[in-house]
């Protein structure tokens, strides 16, 4: 019997997927009661052949953007407890032990501390301050786990959102039940930092933050994004 499904979303992550299917067979602490489903958007890479290579993975097609991709591999998922996954993040060893023990001590939902594949001084600081409880330090990177009741009970992702959906469903959770933030770490890629540069990245993504918070709609979200980050 499956106990976690994870659900990965992908759009030409040939870099990045190999090594995360080879990574959550390492870390988990029983592969057999997981359940891996890949959520592509219509890679034009080598993404899809790749996932097709692993059996102990499914592939699935869907429209493009997370918050529809996230959605699609929840309505194949067997388990009662979803994770939902970047390409590019990999989890901590026994990450499936701590999913489930959280679930079971009470916590529908919750996520992991994160850290960055660079020691620049800031984004060691980001990656502090995920320990903390507040909602201004939680993002996707993160990963993100939802008993399967609760995601159905808060409809699942905003597929308006075609950015800023984790920010949006964490939101949520917040509000329907108590978030469990578990205290080991994810590590997480700092591509889009590297290529963006760092600080000008912070910089619009707290924009992006504040702009949602006076009730910017998710055009307008996706409109900034599109305009000022790579």
């Amino acid at each position: 019997m499956k106990q976690i499904s994870i659900i990965i979303p992908t759009l030409n992550e040939e870099t990045c997927i190999g090594k995360l299917l080879n990574q959550l067979k390492v870390k988990a602490h029983n592969f057999q009661a997981i359940q891996i489903i890949v959520a592509d958007a219509g890679s034009s890479d080598n993404t899809q052949n790749i996932v097709k290579s692993f059996t102990t993975a499914k592939l699935i097609k869907s429209e493009r953007g997370r918050a529809k991709q996230m959605n699609a591999g929840s309505k194949e998922a067997e388990a009662s407890i979803l994770y939902f996954l970047h390409a590019d993040t990999i989890p901590p060893k026994n990450f499936d032990d701590y999913i489930i023990k959280a679930v079971q001590n009470g916590h529908e939902t919750g996520c992991f501390r994160l850290r960055f594949d660079h020691n620049h001084w800031w984004l060691w600081l980001a990656s502090f301050l995920t320990r903390l409880p507040w909602k201004i330090c939680r993002g996707g990177d993160q990963s993100l786990f939802i008993s399967k009741s609760l995601f159905e009970q808060i409809g699942g992702f905003d597929e308006q959102f075609s950015i800023f959906e984790d920010m949006d469903m964490i939101r949520k959770l917040y509000k329907a039940s108590k978030f469990k933030i578990i205290q080991k770490q994810v590590l997480t890629s700092s591509r889009r930092y590297r290529l963006n540069g760092i600080a000008t990245l912070q910089y619009h993504f707290y924009i992006l933050y504040l702009k949602r918070f006076f009730g910017a709609n998710p055009k307008e979200l996706e409109r900034y994004y599109i305009k000022n980050i790579q």
